[in-house]
């Protein structure tokens, strides 16, 4: 095979390599160690570059596959390939991944080689996740992932870690049990068709789902979802994030907020909607209302902290309300633009957890009421500060509002909605939004400087541009022309609705990817 057959198993195993580089490197040699986890993480960036730029944007099936039979008696595979939807997240994975390990170069103290490994094993893990097409592959990988990150947070984070870390990890693994169970179900589903076997093959599933009696499927939906939801995680699930957020140290948050969470998302479109059609017509508008409380609930919460990472934390549960209510309006206009929101709030919400960081680093306080006047001593800081607070609100422009205005577009045009109420009650989303975020910005960085600590604050240095640069970049491009990036997901999204509105109309032989 040649180097672009491979380009996927590349991407995945860069980490690897550079976590087995690591165990001969003495624990003491700090720089090296850093060094090399930068280094092996950019290098899955240039990969996965290279695979943005090779993907064929007018092929809505799965490009680039790999296939190695793994157990050969119960047909599970090692079986990797994207779409236009798992690029575009592969893409962020290998992106934030470098610049949450550069943001924290200096605030980690202890352990530097046993935590470079962690981030790069979370990694190898996220993107697993988003390259699986064998449902045994991606529970392997959605669980392995849980690994480094409850070590991230439980070593490395605040004052109530052990806590946080113990409470993340309990709150996915009850949620990825069921899944198991409905996997293992669907898979015996597959051997009693005619000529049939089990086969965890997503590929196969999706053309024998629609076959499942809609009841059955009522409970396979609910089993995936309710995995996925406590990810994303959707009202009422979202009890674990604000503590696991607050308790990470920065990469992690920066990880947490901008990939693992859309794992969620991912799951929802990649699984719960397209192999179980009928649940998930029957249960959309109960998945689009809670999509809905979620973006007012978050936003009215986060207007009541007095701790800034806690308030970007509850703007987590906000914004992805909306990317769940986008994926379930299941219109063009609205899964792209759940799709796109994905990769906004990766950017913006990631971007505002390093700035917290930052903060916290010179002063080791969150709470708002301890800055005010900031941008006298601190410019350049506040700048990069307000563009990336005007991408989490939503600025025309700036990424946010590309990805909200599609999502509330389509949810307005949405047959399978079928009302403009979830539309009115979402846009409040966007004004609260501005509330809560402007109110923030205001207090932190402008005013008086009340504080004397807050006269000795230092701009940012380079280190921490370089961080933030990239970001920006990203924001401003996605903001000003983001056909770039959807028209990677274009085609597959059309697919998945087609999907849909050929089971609703009773016809079951359709294209699949």
């Amino acid at each position: 095979m040649n180097f672009i057959d491979n380009i996927i198993n590349l991407i995945l195993f860069t980490p690897v390599v550079g976590v087995l580089i690591l165990f001969f490197v003495r624990k003491g040699n700090h720089n090296l160690i850093k060094i090399i986890g930068l280094v092996f993480s950019t290098i899955a960036f240039i990969f996965s570059v290279y695979l943005f730029l090779k993907f064929d944007s007018n092929n809505p099936d799965m490009q680039f596959i790999y296939k190695l039979v793994w157990i050969e008696s119960l047909n599970i595979s090692y079986f990797i390939g994207v779409d236009g939807i798992s690029l575009l997240l592969v893409l962020l994975t290998t992106f934030l991944t470098p610049l949450a390990l550069l943001s924290s170069w200096d605030s980690i103290q202890k352990s530097i080689r046993n935590y470079t490994i962690m981030m790069l094993l979370l990694e190898f893990g996220m993107i697993g996740v988003f390259v699986s097409l064998d449902m045994f592959l991606f529970y392997v990988f959605w669980e392995a992932m849980l690994i480094p990150m409850y070590f991230i947070i439980g070593i490395w984070g605040g004052e109530n870690r052990i806590y946080a870390a113990i409470k993340f990890f309990i709150y996915t693994m009850f949620g990825s049990l069921l899944m198991l169970v409905a996997i293992i179900w669907l898979g015996y589903f597959a051997s009693t068709l005619p000529g049939g076997k089990f086969t965890t093959d997503l590929l196969e599933l999706y053309k024998i789902s629609p076959m499942i009696p809609a009841a059955i499927q009522g409970w396979m939906f609910l089993a995936f979802t309710l995995s996925f939801a406590i990810k994303v995680p959707i009202f009422p699930f979202h009890t674990w994030l604000p503590d696991a957020h607050v308790e990470a140290p920065t990469a992690g948050s920066v990880i947490l907020a901008g990939i693992l969470l859309k794992m969620g998302t991912y799951g929802l479109v990649r699984f719960s909607i397209p192999l179980f059609p009928a649940a998930a017509l029957e249960y959309l508008p109960y998945i689009a209302a809670l999509g809905l409380v979620g973006i007012i609930y978050g936003a009215l919460v986060s207007m009541v902290q007095t701790d800034i990472k806690k308030l970007v934390a509850y703007s987590s549960v906000s914004h992805l309300g909306f990317v769940v209510l986008g994926l379930f309006a299941l219109t063009q206009e609205g899964v792209q633009g759940g799709i796109i929101q994905m990769i906004n709030h990766g950017l913006s919400t990631g971007a505002l957890f390093i700035i917290v960081g930052m903060l916290y680093d010179r002063r080791h306080t969150r709470l708002i009421s301890e800055y005010g006047g900031i941008a006298k001593v601190m410019p350049v800081f506040a700048s990069m500060f307000m563009i990336v607070s005007l991408s989490s609100i939503g600025l025309p422009g700036l990424n946010g509002f590309v990805g909200e205005f599609l999502i509330l577009l389509g949810a307005f045009k949405s047959d399978f909605l079928n009302s403009h109420v979830y539309s009115i009650l979402a846009a409040t989303g966007v004004v609260l939004a501005a509330v809560y975020i402007l109110w923030m910005f205001k207090r932190v960085v402008f005013g008086r400087i009340t504080n004397p600590k807050n006269q000795e604050l230092k701009d940012v240095s380079y280190r921490e541009i370089f961080v933030l640069v990239p970001i920006l970049i990203f924001i401003l491009w996605i903001g000003i022309y983001p056909s770039t990036f959807l028209s990677k997901s274009e085609k597959s999204t059309k697919q998945l609705i087609e999907r849909i509105e050929n089971y609703r109309s009773g016809k079951f032989n359709i294209n699949v990817r």
